[in-house]
């Protein structure tokens, strides 16, 4: 695990500065509530992505509550300095009235895009939400009996009407790590189905009954046939894409002869920072972005940003 004196990565969505207020999401009447003030915040998703606005900053384009939200199920996403924030999904086209009409600014992005540009309210409004969705958009119906279920608690329980179960949002747990050998090489990867020259670290799910030191070995050991040691903690992050938490992790491989997994790995090298470099400036190689927690291990074993061939570090 990670020592006492090592500062863990700033990963972009594990910051979050709301008060998700779980007791108050629990009275029925706290939605009712919100709505009725006009102080409140509401965050608009259409198909996964939400309005931003640029300017002196990358900032959602909240607004306060309208007749619109009456008629749907808002989900409470918590408090911030006496101020409720509420979120709603919004499959069909937004009318003027909820800023998104003729006349309205701002584009509409995804997490993934503008994670790391928003501060650290609206990044934690925003990555709760897309949770939310996900969440939604995927269990709408009872897994015992298969009946319709009903939102409650803001949002935050699915209710089976038949036979009085309650479903709550499941988070996945899923390692991620950043191996290197004995000359201090990183191994980065190319997974099946990927399109060619992308690369980035390896990473898998927790399994039941498995540690996550356990599983960062397995996982490597599996995909590339290394075996690791030397495990230090990183840092995590949520990754509602759909329902991870991402724990990061750097590893030492004991050996560097690479058996990939078919199923999982089409392509596998150990890179020094020149090579990673010279070949991410000519174009045959693409990092992940840099919202996500692989690129901010990668960059820590380089030691600072690496540009992409544009000359911004790719989102």
């Amino acid at each position: 695990m990670t020592p006492a004196d090592e500062t863990l990565l700033d990963l972009a969505l594990s910051r979050a500065l709301i008060d998700r207020s779980a007791r108050e999401r629990a009275d029925e009447a706290t939605v009712a509530r919100a709505l009725g003030d006009d102080r409140t915040r509401v965050l608009v998703l259409r198909h996964g992505r939400s309005r931003v606005v640029g300017g002196d900053g990358t900032r959602l384009a909240l607004r306060p509550p309208g007749p619109s939200d009456e008629g749907r199920v808002p989900w409470f996403l918590g408090r911030h300095d006496g101020v409720a924030y509420l979120a709603v999904d919004e499959p069909e086209p937004a009318d003027d009235e909820e800023g998104a009409g003729r006349g309205a600014v701002g584009v509409w992005a995804s997490l993934r895009e503008v994670g790391s540009d928003l501060d650290d309210l609206e990044v934690g409004l925003l990555t709760t939400a897309t949770a939310l969705h996900g969440w939604h958009s995927r269990h709408g119906h009872c897994p015992r009996c298969g009946a319709a279920t009903h939102v409650v608690q803001g949002g935050w329980v699915r209710r089976c009407p038949r036979d009085g179960s309650e479903h709550y949002p499941r988070t996945d747990p899923a390692v991620i790590m950043a191996v290197v050998d004995d000359d201090d090489r990183l191994l980065l990867a190319n997974g099946t189905g990927w399109t060619p020259g992308r690369v980035s670290v390896l990473a898998g799910f927790v399994e039941a009954g498995e540690t996550m030191e356990a599983a960062v070995v397995r996982e490597v050991q599996e995909e590339v046939g290394v075996h690791v040691t030397d495990l230090v903690f990183r840092g995590d992050q949520p990754w509602p894409f759909p329902a991870s938490l991402m724990l990061g992790f750097r590893a030492r491989a004991t050996a560097t002869r690479l058996t990939l997994d078919p199923v999982e790995i089409s392509a596998a090298d150990w890179y020094t920072r020149d090579d990673l470099a010279t070949r991410v400036a000519e174009g045959s190689r693409t990092l992940p972005a840099r919202v996500s927690i692989a690129r901010l291990l990668i960059e820590e074993w380089y030691g600072g940003p690496i540009e992409e061939p544009t000359g911004e570090p790719r989102r």
